[in-house]
């Protein structure tokens, strides 16, 4: 099992920044990718950034050259940075850890861009 823990959320105006991190712990040791997602209310969850246990990144087209995903192994934490971000970019942010035989999911955190 993992358990994953979502911080940074909050509010922020259109072009502003934000650091969301995600703590694990558990079976830490069996994580092969961490990520984060994307959802408004009814819609279907969308990917935002991933990172693998070797260091490769993979964001969305959306995202790419404003979002940057990082993780400190000392920690056991993986950060999204997000910059020059939108209002349409207003969403709930769950953080993602995939092992061999599971995928797991944070809270979520609300992100809220002001125009």
């Amino acid at each position: 099992q993992v358990q994953l823990v979502e911080s940074g959320g909050g509010l922020v105006q259109a072009g502003g920044s934000l650091r969301l991190s995600c703590s694990a712990s558990g079976s830490i040791f069996s994580i092969n990718r961490m990520g984060w997602y994307r959802q408004v209310l009814g819609k279907q969850r969308e990917l935002v950034a991933t990172i693998t246990s070797g260091g490769s990144t993979n964001f969305a087209d959306s995202v790419q050259g404003r979002f940057t995903i990082s993780r400190d192994n000392a920690k056991n934490t993986v950060y999204l940075q997000m910059n020059s971000l939108k209002p349409e970019e207003t969403r709930v942010y769950y953080c993602n850890a995939v092992t061999s035989v599971s995928k797991y999911w944070g809270q979520g955190t609300q992100v809220t861009v002001s125009s």
